[in-house]
């Protein structure tokens, strides 16, 4: 009945996930370098595409925590990091200051990453994670997790959805359903039993809690179970925390 309940209120929140809010406020700024570089994406991996001359000047159309989306006076657009955007300056002539990042820009994040640890039904367990926001209350994660029993090792890799009703919160809980693969190395000196992949499926609920600039506290609870081809599938109780960081 849990489990039901569980999803059922993952699938509203996917069903009625709010979009994130365009709050961003516009202003202009002056190319002070010889030349300022403008990247496809928000990011150092984005190619420079274009390059505005100094003395131009250009307007900030958003902010993804140390990126900056702008637009030429010609109409292109870009991203900016915020090592050039703080070479700037204001139609005034001053030197362009930019605030840190703060629980606006985590409450608007897109990509999170971070790694967990806790007890995987009595094994100790850690898991890496990597999560991108669709919207402001729907986010899709992948992880890999090690468990380490005293009878067997385990690998989990899970695809997983996240609900979160209220992202502008600073402690903030969330709902998950996920799917994944569960590869068990059992310990032969202490059990005759081979190796095995299962499937392994289940729900949780968790909380995050903004720290400051990019980082956040992370804690879950995953209720899971391993289909392993017969009648006593293994459920699974698994509690873990950490640390996050968003951009």
């Amino acid at each position: 009945m849990q489990l039901r309940v569980l999803v059922v209120v993952l699938l509203l929140q996917v069903l009625f996930a709010r979009q994130v809010p365009a709050e961003e406020q516009l202003f202009e700024v002056v190319v002070a370098e010889p030349y300022l570089e403008m990247h496809t994406g928000p990011g150092r991996g984005y190619p420079v595409f274009h390059v505005v001359d100094r003395g131009n000047t250009i307007t900030v159309l958003k902010r993804r925590t140390d990126w900056f989306r702008v637009r030429t006076v010609k109409g292109k657009e870009g991203w900016v990091k915020r090592a050039d955007m703080e070479l700037t300056l204001t139609p005034d002539g001053d030197q362009t200051r930019f605030a840190n990042a703060d629980i606006g820009d985590y409450s608007k994040r897109r990509w999170e990453a971070g790694v967990l640890a806790g007890d995987f039904d009595g094994a100790d367990v850690i898991t890496a994670y990597a999560g991108y926001a669709m919207t402001a209350n729907l986010s899709a994660e992948l992880s890999v997790s090690q468990a380490f029993g005293d009878y067997s090792d385990s690998v989990i890799g899970r695809v997983s959805l996240l609900a979160q009703p209220f992202p502008e919160w600073r402690l903030s809980p969330f709902f998950s359903l996920g799917t994944g693969i569960i590869y068990t190395d059992p310990n032969v000196t202490l059990v005759d039993e081979s190796d095995r992949t299962d499937q392994i499926g289940g729900v949780g609920v968790g909380v995050r809690y903004y720290l400051t600039r990019r980082f956040l506290l992370r804690g879950e609870y995953n209720y899971s179970v391993i289909f392993q081809g017969k009648d006593d599938n293994q459920e699974i109780n698994e509690w873990k925390a950490g640390f996050a960081f968003f951009f």
